[in-house]
């Protein structure tokens, strides 16, 4: 025979203790909070919620609880009225969650009590629409995609590495995006350089790929800068971003946003390419190596030719661009393990992974503790240091 409504809750409230209001908001304020997961539909989340709960459906509450609580964690659900609440706690009983509550009365009581309560920023319907796929990944979900939204990166180059790179950013949602590039579109670039189109060669590449982000994504704000970063504006370019990605082709300029990196304490993220091969990392200020642990002095330029010189696999800059997106969102939202601290090489050839650790130097003149970081002629470093090396060897 079938079970009525009142009958479950009745059985319901057997197997999982209600918890008071009063006694919710004394443990918060004494910093003693169980994690609180707000089991209501998203129109009802949408309307106001308790500070610092998460947000998880009825409907996707099994699916997705693994990912923000662990069998043994404290959990209090909350509903509208403590109903539906009950009922997700005995789900989540069977599923050998062995401490659960249930929130008496639910939100409404909360408020009703004066208690602080958020009245969330939201996506649209458009935009959850656009980014459901992201909202469903429990590490992101719509908090996640809000801050993506809000985010701000710079992309040193809108090149090889810059194209996908700033193609997916742009269709991930990143608010901001800011371009700093003086070349313009050529034809050969297009066997690589996807941003860009036939029928704008010769426009300043910049502007070429914000045509391209604003076809896709029309959430995305494209700031152009059609001149070449340099020691005298790279502090003013990069200080309203959140991460820096470079993706130029020459060692001045990935000195020069290194130590502009150390500077201004922004994370930065880092790929390079030739021929079959390419390099990742992320280089974040003070809490892992930077560029210059790595790569102390510039090699001499018969040692590092170009792409204009070597050629390059055009896919390869779609691996790494994808690898420096990819890595970019991970920094903004905080989450998984980033390339800091590590060189993720790829050989294309072999299709072929390697990863090497890279450990802070101590006596590194860029990041060390005895360190006097200034800018120099970062042009002249490079070419002095690649004759002095280039002699040493043949001698």
């Amino acid at each position: 025979m079938a079970r009525s409504y009142q009958d479950l809750l009745a059985s319901a409230r057997e197997q999982v203790p209600e918890v008071q209001v009063a006694d919710l908001a004394a443990r918060r304020q004494k910093g003693d909070s169980p994690l609180v997961i707000d089991v209501r539909e998203q129109s009802e989340w949408d309307e106001g919620h308790i500070p610092g709960s998460i947000h998880i459906p009825r409907s996707f509450l099994e699916s997705r609880i693994a990912g923000v609580a662990t069998p043994d964690q404290e959990v209090i659900l909350s509903c509208a009225s403590g109903n539906r609440s009950l009922l997700a706690g005995t789900t989540l009983r069977e599923m050998g969650f062995g401490n659960v509550g249930s929130l008496a009365g639910g939100f409404a009581r909360w408020k009703q009590s004066g208690q602080d309560w958020d009245v969330p920023k939201t996506l649209t319907p458009d935009q959850r629409s656009r980014y459901s796929r992201h909202v469903l990944i429990p590490e992101m979900g719509e908090e996640g995609q809000l801050k993506l939204l809000d985010s701000k990166v710079l992309l040193i180059g809108a090149g090889g590495l810059g194209s996908p790179a700033a193609f997916y950013l742009a269709a991930a949602g990143v608010g901001t995006l800011g371009l700093v590039d003086d070349d313009v579109v050529d034809a050969s670039n297009l066997q690589r350089q996807i941003i860009h189109t036939t029928d704008r060669v010769g426009m300043n590449k910049g502007e070429s790929a914000k045509i391209a982000i604003e076809a896709l994504n029309p959430d995305v704000t494209v700031n152009t800068y059609p001149f070449r970063v340099d020691k005298g504006n790279v502090l003013d370019l990069i200080a309203d971003y959140d991460v820096i990605i470079d993706g130029t082709d020459n060692f001045p300029t990935r000195y020069l946003m290194n130590d502009a990196s150390l500077m201004a304490r922004k994370p930065l993220v880092h790929a390079s390419i030739l021929r079959f091969e390419g390099h990742a990392s992320v280089f974040t200020p003070y809490e892992g190596p930077c560029y210059r642990c790595l790569f102390p002095e510039p090699p001499p330029p018969d040692m590092a030719p170009s792409c204009g010189e070597a050629g390059v696999l055009g896919v390869l800059c779609g691996v790494e661009g994808g690898i420096m997106a990819t890595e970019a969102i991970k920094v903004l939202l905080g989450i998984g393990d980033t390339l800091s601290g590590r060189l993720l090489i790829y050989d294309a050839l072999e299709m072929a992974f390697t990863e090497l650790k890279i450990r802070r130097d101590p006596d590194c003149p860029a990041c060390g503790p005895n360190a006097e970081l200034e800018f120099r002629d970062y042009d002249a470093w490079c070419a002095g240091v690649g004759r002095h090396a280039a002699a040493v060897a043949g001698a």
